[in-house]
Formats: structure tokens, sequence, C-alpha cells
């Protein structure tokens, strides 16, 4: 704790940096920004942007950079991103707003984001579904896994699947995300020998329309795979980004 102490006044941490060391985790105005989840759980930690302000937001991604190099932050909207560019405009950082994925990265000047020998494919059953499985994508990236996209293969025309077929198989695991009834996954999961994420979307008509049908039927899948819950993005890229983990730490053994 000393040696920490005079870290801190010698100017080398910072007291967020010392906090973290200590406790694990920074205290904002914001909120407890746990710094040390990535190291205690191998996904990084995440800033929900709902239900926050602006300023909030704002200012868990500054201490988010300042104790760990980068930011991830989900479910923005112009607000939020204004207000981002707004506390890294004149900082050495690169920001990176997925307009779509509705996400906010930042990485600081001397961040060295990871990289996995593994291939995390994000399948998408129509263009609706593109926000959210662009959600998962741009986690399971931050994790250091390589992302490809197979785009609009919904079941409606089996055919777009089976054109993609050698591509799906070549993925260490899949993120499969579809609405209305949610069958994609199941019969993704019945072509393809790797683990399948099925992730639930919210769209469709009527009654299970907000993704009741999609996520009851992936639960019901007759094939192997496992499902997260609605609107998931985050969740899912992060299952297979822990997946594309394990599997690169046996191709290194």
């Amino acid at each position: 704790m000393r040696e920490i102490l005079d870290r801190v006044a010698a100017g080398d941490l910072s007291p967020a940096e010392a906090e973290v060391q200590l406790r694990g985790y920074a205290t904002t105005d914001a909120g407890r920004f746990d710094a040390a989840r990535e190291q205690r759980r191998g996904v990084p930690e995440a800033i929900l942007a709902d239900e926050k302000t602006p300023t909030e937001v704002a200012d868990l991604a500054a201490t988010a950079v300042e104790t760990t190099g980068r930011a991830v932050v989900t479910r923005v909207d112009a607000d939020i991103v204004a207000a981002i560019s707004d506390e890294f405009g004149d900082t050495p950082t690169t920001v990176d707003h997925d307009h779509r994925a509705k996400t906010v990265t930042v990485h600081g000047e001397a961040f060295d984001p990871p990289a996995l020998d593994a291939t995390v494919g994000i399948v998408t059953g129509g263009t609706s579904d593109a926000a959210v499985g662009g959600e998962a994508a741009v986690i399971a990236r931050e994790m250091g896994a390589t992302v490809e996209f197979v785009e609009d293969v919904g079941v409606a025309h089996l055919g777009r699947v089976l054109d993609h077929l050698e591509t799906l198989r070549k993925a260490d695991v899949l993120v499969v995300a579809a609405g209305r009834e949610g069958a994609l996954p199941t019969v993704v999961a019945g072509l393809v020998d790797t683990p399948v994420v099925g992730l639930p979307v919210p769209t469709g008509y009527g009654a299970g329309g907000d993704g009741e049908a999609a996520l009851d039927g992936m639960l019901q899948s007759c094939t192997i795979l496992s499902v997260v819950n609605i609107g998931a993005g985050f969740v899912a890229g992060a299952q297979a980004g822990l997946v594309a983990r394990a599997v690169d730490d046996a191709r290194s053994e």
C-alpha cells in the first residue's frame, strides 16, 4: 500500500488508478467502475448508457480509459455520443461510434488491444437483427476475436443459409441473431459442429413480437445451442469471446 501511496504522491499514479489497485474498482460521481472485471472474468467492463445522463456516461468513460486504457459504451444515443466526443476531443484517443450497433469504443493512446487466434461468426436473420448482432460483434472484437458477418440469411429461404455453409463451419463459435419465431439458430446449429449462441431479437408482429416468441423457440430448440436474453447482444458477444479465448489457449499450447 505504501508503494501505491508514494506513486500517487509522486504523480505517477492517479487516485482512480490507485483505488483500482486497492479495491478493484474506481469511484466516480456517476457510480463505481469495475476496472478489474477483465482480469477477473475475461470480459471488459461495459458502460450501459440507458437511463444515464450524457455527463454520467462521459464521466464513466473517462474513468474507464484512465484505469483500463479503453471504454466500451452500449445503447448510446446522439446526446451520449456528443458528450463522449467532447470528453475526449482534446486527448490522444481513438473514438469509434458504431451507429447501427449503438456503441462507442474509446482506446487510449497506449492501449494494446488483445488478439486471439479465433473467429466469431455473427449471423443475422435479417437487416432488422443487425443492431443487436452488431453489439455482439463489438464486444467479441474488443475481446480480441476476429469477427466475420453472415447477414440476411433468415429461414424464409433456407438457400441463403446453405450458400454460406462453408463460412459458418469455419468459425470457432457462432452468434445467431433472429427475431420473429427465432428458428435460425436451431437451423444453423443443426448444420455445424461449433458452439452456437442464440440471440433472440425483439422484432416481429403481434403476439410474441417483442422477442418472446424468438426466445421461447430457441429455448425449445431440438439442436444443441445456448441462449441469451432478448436483445442481449453484449452477453452473446461476451459468451462468444470467452469461447474464442479458450480456443486461442488450446491452439497456443
